[in-house]
């Protein structure tokens, strides 16, 4: 970059190598070893996200989700999975029931039979004015 009096600047790049660093450092602490009932390790794991019925780790192989039926007492106390959480998440699992029209509506045979009986009940309408135009 030029200034206004023709001398070449440099840039700093101190503050991105700082910010980068600090958030490499930051991930780092973050990341735990985390060890199942049945004795499987998840080393340097980060927690990605904590859902209903476990956690969600992410490791140098890849991510897993790990319930917390298979972590210890100390870490599922640590993560409180609670019972409106997990009653949420089993309803959401529920195939969903429908009422009325939208029940109808999601049958073909249903569909089917309302059109052929709709269309029975204007033919009759339209048979019996037609007749008594002509009586």
């Amino acid at each position: 970059m030029e200034s206004k009096s023709g001398r070449i600047r440099r840039v700093k790049y101190s503050g991105t190598a700082l910010a980068i660093s600090t958030s490499l450092c930051a991930t780092l602490a973050l990341a735990e070893d985390f060890k199942t009932v049945r004795g499987k390790l998840y080393k340097d794991a980060t927690i990605i996200r904590v859902e209903s019925d476990g956690i969600v780790l992410k490791t140098k192989t890849g991510i897993s989700k790990v319930y917390f039926i298979e972590l210890p007492n100390d870490v599922q106390e640590r993560f409180h999975p609670s019972r409106a959480k997990a009653t949420a998440a089993q309803r959401q699992r529920e195939p969903i029931k429908l009422k009325g029209w939208t029940a109808v509506m999601a049958n073909p045979t249903a569909v089917v039979m309302f059109l052929v009986a709709g269309t029975i009940i204007i033919a009759g309408v339209v048979f019996a004015i037609v007749r008594r135009r002509f009586q």
